[in-house]
């Protein structure tokens, strides 16, 4: 089938729809509509212009929650609108909820698979201004256009639940599993070698992992790979990690992330329940840490812990304080550290993306065959 991936994301650089183009482009005749370059497997691709801004929300439709001028008054909405062709797709699968009216919008003649990267309703729910502005407008999105979605997916049970409970949706799960590689854990190094990869955005708290590392008795260094999303933050992060065995370093392309990882001991991720989906994720990073062969080092968020406590992976912290990291990093030697990466190289094929990503290619045949969700 012509099956259409619509993301408003730089797909190249975004590991979650790039795997759902990977997967679905073995059976079917995949056309991307998102930023940047054309993934390989794409036979068609149409670029959003990078001048166009995907988030940017008219102020006042918003406030008179007037939210089909919303939509409209969005210049990568309109942009798209004019120039893609209508009824060509035989199933649109759409990214995040600001791309699903859109998707119905193009008339896919099988219809339309949602996959969402978040509870969309209270994604920046630390801000009290998009509380009450912007909240609505997803739950309008949901309720008017997700809820006629064919299927629907989602990355973890929690976020799956809470749109069950609130909308009433059956929301199948697919993670954000990492394509299996090839690997063996490497001996533990002295000192003990930790890593983060990720965004550098200040309601993460990053900081608390230098913090902890900084006051440590046990012999670690800490390695952050972080993308420069604001700036001033990752500056402030840098001045910090100045002088107490931590390294700000570049990102690395996503393809040479893995191998990059596997030279190191630990990965760590303590993500303060700041927001809901804070509270629930369950991130690429966790399953690139596995699939590096690292032992893990997580909070008390739900769903990672439960995987680190069931399989040996690492540890779960007390709670999300610098204190608890510090706790935990002074409880490290190598031989623990030695079990938790045999732990990881032995999950690893299970968790793999050619295994964990089932949920897109079973929809797209749903629809394939007219059977309707999965």
């Amino acid at each position: 089938m012509k099956v259409w991936v619509l993301s408003f994301s730089t797909i190249t650089e975004d590991a979650r729809v790039l795997k759902q183009v990977r997967v679905l482009a073995a059976e079917h005749e995949v056309t991307t509509v998102g930023y940047g370059p054309a993934p390989a497997e794409a036979v068609a691709h149409y670029e959003i212009p990078a001048e166009l801004v995907a988030w940017h929300k008219d102020r006042l439709s918003l406030i008179l929650r007037r939210y089909s001028r919303v939509q409209a008054r969005n210049a990568v909405i309109a942009h798209l609108r004019a120039t893609l062709p209508v009824g060509e797709a035989d199933v649109v699968v759409a990214n995040d909820a600001d791309t699903v009216p859109l998707a119905f919008g193009l008339q896919p003649r099988r219809g339309v698979h949602v996959d969402l990267h978040e509870y969309a309703p209270r994604e920046n729910e630390e801000s009290w201004r998009w509380r009450l502005f912007v909240a609505p407008y997803y739950r309008w999105i949901v309720r008017r256009f997700v809820a006629r979605a064919a299927s629907v997916t989602t990355v973890g049970q929690g976020l799956a639940a809470e749109y069950r409970r609130e909308f009433g949706i059956e929301v199948g799960v697919v993670e954000n599993a990492t394509a299996f590689h090839e690997a063996e854990p490497g001996p533990v190094g002295a000192p003990i070698r930790l890593v983060h990869s990720g965004n550098a955005r200040r309601n993460r708290t990053l900081e608390l992992m230098i913090d902890a590392v900084a006051v440590t008795s046990t012999d670690v260094t800490l390695d952050l790979y972080l993308m420069p999303n604001d700036p001033a933050y990752l500056a402030e992060l840098k001045e910090r990690a100045d002088g107490v065995r931590v390294r700000v370093l570049d990102p690395v392309p996503y393809a040479d992330l893995v191998p990059t990882l596997t030279a190191y001991d630990i990965g760590v991720f303590v993500l303060p329940p700041l927001t809901f989906n804070y509270r629930w994720t369950l991130p690429n990073k966790f399953f690139d840490f596995v699939q590096a062969r690292l032992g893990i080092i997580v909070g008390p968020s739900p769903e990672m812990a439960a995987l680190v406590r069931e399989h040996g992976l690492g540890e779960v912290t007390e709670d999300f304080t610098t204190a608890s990291l510090t706790r935990a990093l002074d409880g490290l030697d190598p031989q623990r550290v030695a079990e938790w990466k045999a732990a990881s190289h032995a999950l690893a094929p299970q968790v793999a993306a050619e295994r964990r990503s089932g949920g897109w290619v079973e929809a797209v045949r749903a629809l394939e065959r007219g059977t309707g969700p999965v």
